[in-house]
């Protein structure tokens, strides 16, 4: 039998060292395990690590390190860039460590570097406790609140990441370190929107809030009638309390049962109001929507971790997502807005979203490296379609909404929004003003940049 090459040797070892499976092309199973969210994304790791502990991803990392391959992180799989997977390198899947454990009385929560938002809210809502999480149930805990994380609670309790107590992670070298306000605090600063090119991020400890209720509204409205609500869903919210939140959007008319027939597969406007708080009170606020001509009325109260489920955007379609950040929300831009509707890919799961922010987000206290968080509002167009002929009229209207609100624009994004749109739009998520001193953390803990498949911080 011939010798083993190096990597040969190494791999396995990696086998027998990892309390998790490991896969490599060929392998039963590999194609399931590099099963991506975004199907514009195929790329073809050379090993898969699915870490079950802190241990393990030491493990992957060395062994990574020790034959020069680039690593790509997993945690929920819901880079839309496609950052969790890679060519020719080590994938770090720490999918099996997504374990949550509430801590009631301390009104905070431990979760696993794996853990989605389903985990997390599931987990929380026995004890009617909550933090700010991503719209979408099958997001990843770790990437969403290490690059900021916006969400339905955001208005109420802040960004997700205004309420990290704590992470551990694994850095370049693979040794284990804590990161808190006490324990290594410039990281943590960088950890407040620096995502994951510092480390990997094993567990995070998140501050809980009381959430005894949750209510919305949602009305869908024809097209026609979308300056209307969009007008009125801006005026409530402008007036409102940071309680409420939501979006103005536009969609195509999904197969459900609250849908009248003959409007499925078309074009709607609707409005999303959420509330954290009883639904007598959210219906008073929602008065103005309700007096707008509507097709579809859906007024309830609601567990929280039931809301996060309601837009969830099956893994396994093409998307590409983007968005800007507006200095207001005046009548000329809700216009602006509704027009570029007419060109939304309909019917595809695409949405049209217009976003309120404010109240806490605006108000937490901290110089962190989040440059959108003074827009009161901002604009999210995510096309999400099935068949490649529509790749490039998809990638066309959300270009086409970024330009149509540019005057409006204060320059600044959520980078968890989008995919690879260049360094600068890195700048314009992280601010100018902090890349100095994120670039010295890079060269202190990732000099090499091996944590490069993200937004990426080019040490300096």
């Amino acid at each position: 039998m011939a010798p083993l090459s190096k990597a040969g040797t190494a791999l396995v070892e990696l086998r027998e060292d990892l309390s998790g499976a490991v896969f490599a092309p060929g392998d039963p199973g590999y194609d399931e395990s590099r099963v991506r969210f975004n199907a514009l994304i195929d790329r073809r790791p050379a090993v898969i690590a699915e870490c079950a502990d802190p241990q393990d991803v030491v493990t992957a990392v060395r062994f990574a390190r020790g034959l020069d391959l680039p690593i790509a992180v997993r945690g929920g799989g819901h880079s839309v860039a496609g950052m969790s997977v890679n060519d020719g390198g080590l994938v770090v899947d720490l999918r099996r460590m997504n374990e949550v454990t509430v801590h009631p009385a301390a009104r905070a929560v431990h979760v696993g570097g794996g853990a989605t938002m389903s985990h997390l809210d599931r987990a929380c809502q026995p004890y009617d406790l909550a933090t700010t999480g991503g719209r979408a149930s099958t997001t990843g805990v770790g990437g969403f609140v290490l690059g900021g994380g916006t969400g339905w609670l955001d208005r109420k309790f802040g960004l997700a990441v205004d309420n990290l107590l704590g992470v551990d992670l694994v850095t370049a070298d693979g040794e284990l370190l804590h990161a808190n306000a006490e324990d290594n605090p410039e990281l943590f600063w960088g950890l407040h929107g620096g995502g994951g090119n510092f480390g990997i991020a094993t567990s995070l400890t998140l501050r809980l809030h009381e959430l005894p209720h949750m209510s919305i509204a949602m009305l869908l409205y024809a097209p026609e009638r979308g300056p209307e609500a969009v007008r009125a869903y801006r005026d409530v919210i402008e007036s409102g309390p940071p309680e409420a939140s939501g979006a103005a959007l536009y969609l195509t008319a999904p197969p459900e049962e609250f849908v009248p027939p003959h409007l499925v597969g078309t074009l709607l406007a609707g409005v999303l109001l959420t509330y954290a708080g009883p639904e007598e009170e959210m219906r008073r606020l929602a008065a103005p929507l309700l007096a707008v001509p509507h097709e579809v009325e859906i007024v309830t109260a609601i567990p929280y971790a039931d809301l996060q489920c309601m837009i969830d955007d099956p893994p396994g379609l093409r998307n590409y997502w983007s968005a800007e950040y507006l200095t207001g929300a005046p009548d000329e831009l809700v216009d602006v807005f509704c027009a570029r509707a007419d060109s939304m890919p309909v019917p595809t799961h695409t949405q049209h979203l217009l976003f309120p922010q404010g109240g806490a987000i605006a108000s937490a206290p901290g110089d962190h490296p989040i440059a959108f968080r003074d827009a009161p509002w901002g604009v999210h167009p995510f096309a999400i379609w099935e068949d490649p002929a529509d790749d490039e009229r998809a990638r066309q209207w959300v270009k086409d909404v970024r330009a149509d609100v540019r005057p409006w624009s204060t320059g600044a994004i959520y980078l968890n929004f989008t995919g690879d749109e260049g360094a600068e739009r890195v700048v314009a998520g992280l601010g100018e003003e902090h890349m100095r001193r994120l670039g010295a953390l890079k060269r202190q803990y990732d000099p090499d940049n091996v944590f490069r498949f993200n937004h990426n911080i080019t040490p300096s």
